[in-house]
């Protein structure tokens, strides 16, 4: 018998609806593949349908209408309803919702039915071990840290050995460095369960650095989906640039198959003459030269310090904004003179 590859085992959503009231759906018409042994982050606003999704997908929603097939079993359609407890799928909730009874170890093992109860403590065990917390196994919820919380959290949707990993938001109630800390553990201990894995998140930091693939969410819809550094450098609209950072924007028209911007001409391969177009820019792509170099002519309104770098705000001759990114060493600052320029992969068309 021919093994099955992981990447050949996928949870589907096909023309999946959501609807809570006669009004726009939660879930609009939504297509999404899950693959095993990967992470995909569906980024978006909040009121996106983000959680809706993912609640649909453990079976805490039924359909209104499209499906939802694991391995081509059938989980959800319009008149059928797996029950979550059928779904294998690991769920990790943004609260974690840790019993406050039980110590650690009991909560990881709550899941575990199958086997004598010695050995469901030991696999109890053993996924603690995973996320570094076999030493705090007697401990109850609230003489657990944030992050400890989180890590147990994880170990008891793991320790079923899911098919599905769903995380709602999993480190929205944790600060900056502790976030940091735990994002590429969790990802790591993501990837090794095998599980098809998606985590719902706002945080355009957190998909980018989380995922192997991002699905972007706006008004109950999936607007782009790919890698990370594609969907950065290449969005597909201004909607979605905006998803995942800092983006300025200059408007254009096409002609001969250019796009003259005041930051210059840009190759318009794909568009007509006429064509409305925005050029999208961010900040990463902004070169700054001396005031008597070529590119734009522009000065410096504000400079603000922010996670190792100088974020620059410059007006041009236009009265348009941009902002730039320098090193702290450098010795840019307000009321200075500069040219601009922009490095063409930092710079991306897409229709107005």
């Amino acid at each position: 018998m021919t093994a099955v590859k992981l990447d050949d085992r996928l949870l589907e959503v096909s023309g999946a609806v959501v609807r809570f009231a006669p009004e726009r759906p939660a879930v609009d018409g939504v297509e999404l593949t899950l693959t095993c042994g990967r992470v995909t982050a569906l980024l978006g606003p909040s009121g996106s349908g983000k959680s809706t999704l993912l609640r649909a997908i453990a079976g805490l929603e039924p359909l209104d209408a499209g499906e939802i097939r694991f391995e081509n079993h059938l989980w959800s359609a319009k008149g059928l309803h797996k029950p979550p407890e059928d779904r294998r799928c690991g769920v990790v909730f943004q609260d974690y919702a840790l019993f406050p009874h039980l110590t650690a170890l009991d909560n990881v093992a709550f899941g575990l039915r199958e086997g004598p109860k010695a050995s469901r403590r030991e696999t109890a065990l053993r996924r603690l071990e995973a996320v570094e917390l076999a030493h705090r196994a007697k401990a109850y919820p609230h003489e657990l840290s944030g992050g400890e919380q989180q890590r147990v959290a994880l170990a008891r949707a793991l320790a079923i050995k899911p098919d599905v990993m769903l995380l709602d938001e999993p480190f929205s109630g944790l600060d900056r460095r502790l976030r940091s800390e735990l994002r590429g553990a969790t990802a790591d201990a993501l990837r090794q369960s095998e599980a098809a894995t998606l985590i719902v998140t706002h945080d355009a930091e957190e998909a980018l650095e989380l995922a192997d693939s991002i699905a972007l969410m706006n008004e109950g819809r999936i607007i782009q989906t790919g890698a990370p550094d594609t969907l950065y450098m290449k969005p597909a609209s201004l909607t979605a640039a905006r998803l995942l950072g800092d983006v300025d924007v200059f408007e254009a028209e096409v002609r001969d198959g250019i796009a003259n911007t005041v930051l210059g001409a840009y190759s318009a391969t794909g568009f007509t003459n006429g064509d409305k177009v925005l050029l999208l820019v961010r900040p990463e792509g902004v070169k700054l030269e001396r005031a008597d170099a070529e590119g734009a002519l522009a000065r410096i309104i504000a400079r603000r310090v922010s996670s190792g770098y100088a974020r620059l705000t410059c007006r041009l001759e236009t009265g348009q904004t941009l902002e730039a990114r320098a090193s702290l060493k450098e010795n840019h600052r307000v009321g200075d003179a500069v040219r601009l320029g922009v490095e063409p992969a930092f710079a991306h068309l897409v229709s107005a």
